[in-house]
């Protein structure tokens, strides 16, 4: 169920979303920056400052959207709590996958490079579909659509696929300096992916009615 202040008009709070689908816009080209650094091998001192700047931005955004959430409850009371607290996740979970693509940078700044590996080409497919993931999100968003089950599930899917790779590398035999910082950033895409699926769910579908399967859509660690 779309939540509520959509259907009605009259809350007020419909430009919270808007900004949502501005940071996550923020969190995409972060993690497009990282991830590129990452497998192409590019100079990671010219997107550094960029990635961490975004981040902040992402950061602070968040901070004052959620003051402002929790001003909204106190003023109009808890007739619409549940949307309300579903807001405060959804930005939350935006605000973590910025950390994930810094986390992601950080890789970068080690000295991983994965470019020149065999299956790079592998990767950069996969770059490109949770990349691509970013924009369903946003859309979805400004949308104020039903939830997406198809969306979901492709998502699901995705996250399992990593943690398959992510055990993969757990059983190689390959040396660990090649296996560990695969199975690293193949743990930061599945974080993404998970805190993708629940921005979108988090906005379609309130606390209330969602919270019971929250741990299948709510990956928040670092």
């Amino acid at each position: 169920m779309v939540l509520s202040f959509f259907r009605s008009g009259s809350v007020g709070l419909d430009h919270v979303v808007t900004k949502a689908v501005t940071m996550l816009g923020d969190a995409r080209h972060s993690f497009d920056l990282a991830t590129n650094a990452l497998l192409s091998g590019g100079d990671v001192g010219v997107v550094s400052k960029d990635i961490r700047e975004t981040d902040q931005r992402i950061n602070q955004a968040e901070r004052e959207l959620r003051s402002e959430l929790v001003v909204h409850v106190s003023v109009q009371g808890s007739t619409d709590i549940g949307e309300v607290l579903g807001l405060i996740l959804l930005l939350k979970k935006i605000e973590r996958i910025g950390d994930q693509a810094k986390n992601i940078l950080d890789l970068a700044e080690s000295g991983v490079v994965m470019g020149g590996d065999p299956d790079a080409e592998i990767l950069i497919g996969q770059r490109q579909i949770v990349s691509a993931l970013f924009q369903e999100a946003a859309e979805l968003l400004a949308e104020h659509d039903d939830l997406p089950e198809e969306f979901l599930q492709r998502g699901a899917e995705l996250g399992a696929s990593l943690q398959a790779e992510i055990d993969s590398y757990l059983q190689s035999d390959r040396p660990g300096h090649e296996v560990v910082p695969r199975a690293i950033y193949a743990r930061y895409l599945k974080r993404i992916v998970a805190n993708l699926l629940g921005v979108v769910r988090s906005a379609t579908e309130p606390i209330a009615q969602g919270d019971d399967n929250a741990d299948d859509y709510g990956d928040l660690d670092d």
